[in-house]
């Protein structure tokens, strides 16, 4: 192992060498803002680049891999189907770290049968939602997760009720399911690093506001309604892999963080009683949240005893795709053993 200086982390690499490409996403868009926590979190973390893999689908959201660790494999799929490229990388090589960028349209409209069936089969991978409620890359229009009753000047109003990918993903079974907000790097940061060393599928649900379409004082998905609206569910210490995460507040205490904007954001924090593991209870705090009309934020389900999709599909330890084809192919004596007693 190499020893970390200042400016290098434990495996000896700076942090220049997580970064990707300039962006080409509009200024101030939170997108920007996941992809940086993205690569400081690798960076601490001192994972090796080229053991990620990024997939994603089609979208602002999706162009966010090109953003962040460049040395490292990426595939951007059809619209929709990310969940399915990213269970076929893994099959193949559990080895692979997988990183999933998608956007609330991506997940909840025309891939939402593979978001609910990658979250029940628990492939391992970090399941990342970059969420602002609209179509961005083409103009505007409002997606599954807009508020009912939410105007648009380019689109008239939404006369839909929104999905909560959380709860989605908790009635699919998810084992991880998370959410935060991209304005909120002190948060996302140990959410990423507990969504990383995950055995399973870790949803990550960050609200992102569109700065073009969807940044208005009535959008739950702009910054000012953000702003005024986060109640945290804890402030949040990761522990590295194999030690139990463990969170640490006050009950009705409050603090006052400032964002990447330089506007500042009141936390308060729920009572302590609430319990992550109590899946009944995260569905209820969901729901509580929505007609308190406040957007719950942390850690909302956790189930460290669901098992992954590489233990039930009984996985060698070798990767498949480093084995050689005569260790994938059954010896000729077994395969006429086979036919012979058909």
């Amino acid at each position: 192992m190499v020893k970390s200086s200042s400016n290098t982390n434990l495996i000896g690499l700076e942090k220049k060498d997580y970064k990707g490409s300039p962006t080409t996403l509009c200024a101030g868009c939170g997108h920007n803002s996941i992809s940086s926590q993205i690569i400081t979190v690798a960076f601490e973390l001192g994972i090796q680049p080229e053991q990620v893999i990024k997939i994603s689908g089609i979208g602002c959201s999706s162009k966010s891999p090109a953003y962040f660790m460049d040395r490292s494999f990426a595939f951007n799929s059809v619209h929709g189907r990310m969940p399915s490229v990213a269970s076929g990388a893994m099959l193949a090589n559990r080895d692979l770290i997988t990183i999933g960028i998608s956007g609330d349209g991506d997940t909840g409209s025309i891939g939402l049968g593979q978001f609910k069936h990658v979250m029940r089969r628990n492939t391992p991978m970090v399941y990342i939602v970059e969420n602002n409620g609209v179509y961005g890359l083409t103009k505007g229009q409002f997606s599954v997760t807009a508020d009912e009753g939410q105007n648009n000047k380019y689109y008239g109003k939404n006369d839909l009720p929104p999905l909560d990918l959380c709860l989605e993903a908790i009635v699919a079974e998810c084992g991880f399911v998370a959410r935060s907000f991209a304005g909120d790097p002190k948060q996302v940061r140990p959410l990423l690093k507990a969504a990383i060393s995950y055995d399973g599928a870790a949803l990550l649900d960050i609200i992102s506001p569109c700065v073009a379409f969807n940044n208005t004082s009535a959008s739950t998905k702009g910054y000012d309604w953000v702003k005024d609206h986060d109640d945290p569910l804890h402030d949040i210490t990761y522990v590295p892999v194999q030690e139990e995460i463990t969170t640490q507040y006050e009950p009705g205490e409050t603090s006052v963080v400032t964002l990447h904007d330089g506007s500042q954001i009141v936390l308060r924090k729920l009572d302590e009683s609430y319990d992550p593991t109590d899946k009944l209870g995260a569905i209820q705090a969901l729901h509580n949240a929505d007609t308190e009309e406040s957007l719950l934020t942390g850690l909302i389900y956790y189930n460290p005893n669901r098992i992954s999709l590489i233990r039930s599909e009984n996985l060698v330890e070798s990767p498949l795709a480093h084995l050689v084809a005569k260790d994938l192919r059954p010896p000729e004596d077994s395969l006429k053993q086979i036919m012979s007693s058909l």
